[in-house]
């Protein structure tokens, strides 16, 4: 399949691509999560959804496997540094992960929780792959790459939140593994601000991979069939 991406015109093998989610999940993107309990507003974060929705649908009928990475820590937070534990409770008493940011809710990035779900807008279904991740990058201390390599996948398209952040430090070790990276930008937002954004697109197609949108890759998979 040939896609237009920045800076250059690319062949894509859908049979070795996949699609990989960062962090569309409720803490993140639900006016009810942990972030919107902090006061960040979260409409920014909500952006990929109408994009996912179109596009997904049309990447399982080709067979290319969704991959759902969100943050879901043990409950008992052990594989957790203080490095990571303090990012979310700065002064040490603010509700932290695997905490309750509101009484009665959800415990905080928590694996299995409504606080680690994926937004309802979004539909997971029983064929796609879920993998939990406990630090920025989803490669760290996970079986992503097991997987990745186990599918025989060699391309990896990615969407989702904070493409400053998540997204970005996922990419930049697919990049090191040698995986090829397609960063789908109207799949991705930050609740950053826009220079964050800028700054990764930049640094995407600079040193690590390619920069699309998603209207651009379902035009090459018409044009394909």
């Amino acid at each position: 399949m040939r896609v237009d991406t920045e800076p250059q015109t690319l062949v894509v093998d859908l049979a070795r691509t996949a699609l990989i989610v960062v962090d569309m999940q409720n803490d993140f993107c639900s006016p009810h999560g942990w972030l919107a309990s902090i006061g960040v507003d979260v409409e920014p974060a909500r952006r990929p959804i109408e994009p996912l929705r179109a596009l997904i649908p049309a990447l399982r009928s080709l067979d290319v496997p969704i991959v759902w990475l969100n943050w879901g820590n043990r409950p008992d937070r052990a594989n957790l540094p203080p490095n990571v534990l303090h990012v979310y409770s700065p002064d040490g008493h603010a509700p932290g992960i695997g905490e309750r940011p509101r009484p009665g809710g959800s415990p905080t990035l928590q694996a299995g929780s409504w606080s680690a779900a994926v937004v309802d807008e979004l539909t997971v279904e029983p064929t796609d792959i879920r993998v939990d991740k406990y630090r920025m990058s989803g490669f760290f201390d996970t079986a992503l790459d097991g997987v990745l390599r186990n599918l025989d996948v060699t391309t990896l398209l990615f969407a989702g939140v904070n493409v400053d952040q998540c997204v970005f430090a996922t990419l930049t070790d697919a990049a090191c593994l040698g995986y090829d990276c397609i960063l789908l930008k109207d799949c991705c937002a930050t609740t950053s601000p826009a220079y964050c954004e800028d700054a990764t697109h930049y640094n995407v197609r600079q040193c690590f991979g390619f920069v699309a949108d998603s209207k651009a890759l379902a035009h090459g998979i018409e044009s394909d069939r």
